[in-house]
């Protein structure tokens, strides 16, 4: 019988183990996104599959301060957007879409900065096992453009 209890508990710890990774092998989660200038958490994203498309949606946004507050408000609005995103809140949009997987990241789909209004090509890459992912949006070459490196809520 101790075999099989010892055995039991190895199999445990295996799909335990399997399951953490496997967590950890996609962008599909809640992030923090923190400012590549200041260092301070801007807001929270979670990213989901829909169809093997990933989209990013802002949860929440954090950190505000009393300028951006009396410019913004205290739930502030994507002022410089286009199109449907203008005017809307921050919290609750969708600020990326369209990114499937290519290999080790994900390409082809869009980012939009809501302090700008700015649409950008995206490409997300898994670092730190799976704990931090780097978004670099850019416009024609990946080479240039501008990355921030975001943080996987636990």
């Amino acid at each position: 019988m101790k075999p099989l209890l010892s055995w039991s508990v190895v199999a445990g710890l295996l799909i335990y183990v399997a399951n953490a990774w496997a967590a950890n092998d996609t962008p599909v989660g809640t992030w923090k996104q923190v400012d590549d200038v200041t260092g301070k958490q801007k807001s929270v994203i979670e990213i989901t599959d829909d169809g093997g498309k990933l989209q990013g949606k802002v949860l929440q946004v954090m950190n505000l301060s009393p300028e951006e507050i009396a410019k913004g408000g205290q739930h502030p609005v994507c002022v410089k957007c286009d199109g449907s995103r203008k005017d809307q809140p921050i919290e609750g949009m969708t600020i990326l879409w369209d990114v499937s997987k290519d290999g080790d990241v994900w390409d082809g789909g869009k980012i939009v900065d809501p302090k700008t209004g700015k649409v950008y090509k995206v490409k997300l890459t898994l670092t730190d096992g799976g704990r931090k992912l780097d978004v670099h949006g850019y416009i024609g070459f990946s080479l240039i453009g501008r990355s921030q490196v975001w943080e996987r809520q636990n």
